[in-house]
């Protein structure tokens, strides 16, 4: 599955360095030709010799050991690279990546590579939650590091939370995942939007959502990865569009509803997951709305229904795919969008479950297609759910 495949494999000294060990086993029953780099505090938990008969390769610890040929090994290693993962990842290692601290074997190859990044996360629970590691994980993330998310649990430190390392098959399987992505949307045009919309009230206020756009802009860089061509319509985010979409900005729902409808006889699937506004201010202030005029109502008129109206101009062979956010009757409420609408599939997703919905970069899913086939998702990021809703829909 993985021959011909150099997988760097970065060791750091958590307690759990031990089960790097299976992570190494497994890759190289895979076929993976298997690199590993150690920090010094890793080999005083692991003996370095472990990984060199398990990898039937060298273990790289020491910046300035002699070299096997003139080119420094940090460069030759990161060079060769089809993607290095980190695991057990510390608060250590996060910190100096985020930060460009080049100050031992692994942070100085880590900063050479031009593969993927995956990274492992393993600390104590109070580690993990501490708003500077989050900082340098979303640091991270913002730079297109991807990450195994750390497991909840019993910690050898004696305390019970989330910090375990994830399990080696789950580690594994997301290295395969990156490392064979299929490129079955060749020729292909997706539109996808993305983002919440603005609704404005006055020249300072507006009516907006949660949405943070995290599962749009995954979906275009899922579909960029597999070859297709990318229109990304956007909402305001905080993120950096994927590089080779062609990116629309819009604010509001009619511009949103203008940019899909001239773009959209182009393409050959359509993901609506925006979240679009579905109601506007039926009248605008040009001036600030002041506080002096006391109670004040509201009134709001309907925007047009982009899904609808995609469902009632589809053309032939073309796939429309509908987003729907619920917080009761998850299935229920979602079939009647998917027939009301005449999408070819709905991506459902109850906002109560958590890990699931606005600005987390997780999600639960459920995939229900239009001849009434029902897939179920669990907790995954939200680049395996767009890689889940790109293998639904081309099967």
């Amino acid at each position: 599955m993985l021959n011909g495949k150099n997988v760097l494999l970065g060791v750091t000294g958590g307690i759990s360095a031990y089960k790097a060990v299976e992570i190494a086993s497994r890759l190289v029953k895979l076929g993976a030709n298997v690199n590993v780099i150690m920090t010094k505090n890793a080999t005083k938990l692991v003996q370095p010799l472990t990984f060199r008969y398990i990898s039937r390769n060298p273990v790289a610890i020491d910046m300035f050991a002699e070299p096997e040929s003139w080119k420094p090994e940090h460069i030759s290693l990161a060079d060769k690279a089809d993607i290095l993962i980190i695991a057990p990842a510390t608060a250590n290692i996060i910190a100096k990546l985020a930060h460009g601290i080049a100050d031992d074997m692994l942070s100085t190859t880590a900063l050479a590579v031009r593969c993927p990044i995956l990274i492992a996360p393993a600390m104590n629970c109070n580690m993990l939650d501490n708003a500077i590691v989050q900082e340098n994980i979303k640091i991270l993330k913002d730079h297109k590091v991807e990450f195994v998310e750390s497991e909840y649990g019993m910690l050898a430190c004696g305390y019970e939370g989330k910090g375990r390392l994830a399990d080696p098959e789950k580690i594994v399987q997301k290295i395969v995942n990156i490392l064979t992505i299929k490129r079955d949307l060749e020729g292909k045009t997706i539109l996808v939007t993305a983002g919440p919309t603005r609704e404005a009230l006055d020249p300072v206020r507006f009516i907006s959502n949660r949405s943070s756009g995290k599962m749009g802009y995954a979906i275009a860089e899922v579909a960029l990865k597999r070859g297709a061509n990318v229109i990304l319509i956007t909402g305001p985010t905080n993120i950096t569009p994927p590089d080779k979409a062609k990116v629309i900005n819009v604010e509001s729902a009619l511009q949103m509803y203008d940019a899909v409808m001239s773009n959209a006889l182009q393409a050959d699937i359509i993901i609506m997951s925006a979240a679009v506004s579905d109601y506007r201010p039926k009248e605008f202030s040009q001036q600030k709305i002041k506080r002096d005029k006391g109670e004040i109502t509201l009134v709001l008129e309907e925007n047009p229904d982009i899904l609808a109206e995609l469902g009632k101009n589809k053309r032939g062979g073309q796939i429309i795919v509908g987003f729907s956010m619920e917080t009761e009757n998850l299935l229920e409420n979602s079939i009647k969008k998917l027939k009301k609408k005449n999408a070819d599939f709905i991506v459902a997703n109850d906002l109560s479950k958590e890990g699931a919905g606005f600005g987390t970069d997780t999600n639960i899913v459920t995939i229900i297609s239009a001849d009434g086939e029902v897939k179920e998702l669990p907790l995954m990021s939200k680049h395996d759910v767009a890689n889940a809703i790109f293998d639904f829909i081309i099967k």
